[in-house]
């Protein structure tokens, strides 16, 4: 069976990822227990699952050349010999502080930097590339680059090559993200004419359909997407709702969690793997709760690849 080659698109940041019994209330003075940095970014996240299955993967990540954290992203990406990487003079990478409670659950506090911004121009180590599945997250679409990462999409996405220079997108998948109900009706509304496999969580699903019950909203947003949709439940497991309009679940498995850093990300990731090698969305799901279910387990968002490697492995399709 013949892999598929996939296109991820986004950012790669630092996670500064601080351990602590709760969040502190305005005037508390706390001690964390502890505090480390570590690579992050949904874009990079994203695209460690199917590198790790040894899937042919092309992560476009924008690296700049100023401040604290633009020298640990980029001396960390070319160690994994990700070859994507854009770099922007005079520009700065930013860092998401992940505020990690005892009971594992996490908190954003994101500073953007140039990781989530696009240009036209990124683009140009890819010429004459042809990618099965493109990846995008929602984080990119807010930003004010985000009209030019869209017509970027409309020209590739399900295209046939003009000239010998020309990219080929394939299909679009599109993960909104927690504040994908911020981005502008009119850019989701270009998205979603794109018709992209969507991954999301529950609370997104219901923020960005407006519907109040799980099923109606991933039925509203399958009409606009008329593609697969996969709505992650946590402890609940996982929802999707096929191009055909049904509607399947699957339980969680039970693990021990430790944080939920990286958890829908890698389970996007194992997606895009599934999708590349052709499986049943069964076995695609399965896979994916397997991923997702390891990474809550362990503090960080990122499995190695000889973890991800191994539950490749044992997938039987």
């Amino acid at each position: 069976m013949s892999r598929k080659k996939l296109l991820v698109i986004g950012s790669t940041c630092v996670d500064v990822i601080i351990k602590l019994d709760h969040l502190p209330e305005t005037g508390e003075d706390m001690h964390p227990e502890w505090q480390h940095f570590a690579m992050g970014g949904c874009a990079y996240n994203v695209s460690q699952v199917p590198k790790g299955c040894g899937i042919d993967v092309t992560l476009v990540t924008p690296v700049g050349t100023e401040g604290v954290y633009s020298g640990f992203v980029k001396s960390n990406l070319l160690k994994q010999g990700i070859t994507g990487i854009v770099t922007v003079d005079g520009a700065e990478n930013g860092c998401c502080y992940c505020f990690v409670e005892k009971n594992g659950e996490r908190t954003f506090v994101s500073v953007h930097g140039v990781e989530y911004s696009f240009h036209e121009s990124y683009m140009d180590g890819l010429k004459g590339q042809s990618f099965d599945y493109t990846y995008i997250c929602g984080l990119e679409v807010e930003e004010e680059t985000g009209y030019e990462l869209i017509e970027w999409l409309e020209k590739h996405i399900d295209h046939v090559p003009s000239n010998e220079d020309d990219i080929t997108a394939g299909t679009l998948v599109y993960a909104p993200g927690p504040r994908g109900v911020n981005i502008s009706p009119d850019k989701n509304e270009r998205i979603f004419a794109m018709r992209p496999i969507l991954h999301l969580n529950e609370a997104e699903a219901l923020a960005l359909s407006g519907e109040n019950s799980l099923e109606d909203a991933a039925s509203k947003l399958q009409k606009k997407t008329q593609n697969l949709i996969v709505i992650t439940l946590g402890e609940k497991g996982a929802l999707w709702i096929e191009k055909d309009g049904s509607l399947h679940r699957m339980p969680s498995r039970k693990v021990n969690v430790k944080d939920t850093i990286g958890a829908g990300d890698s389970h996007c990731g194992s997606l895009l793997a599934g999708l590349s090698m052709d499986w049943s969305i069964d076995t695609t799901m399965e896979f994916a709760a397997a991923v997702s279910s390891e990474v809550v387990s362990i503090e960080g968002a990122v499995l190695s690849e000889d973890r991800i490697h191994e539950l490749f492995e044992s997938i039987e399709p």
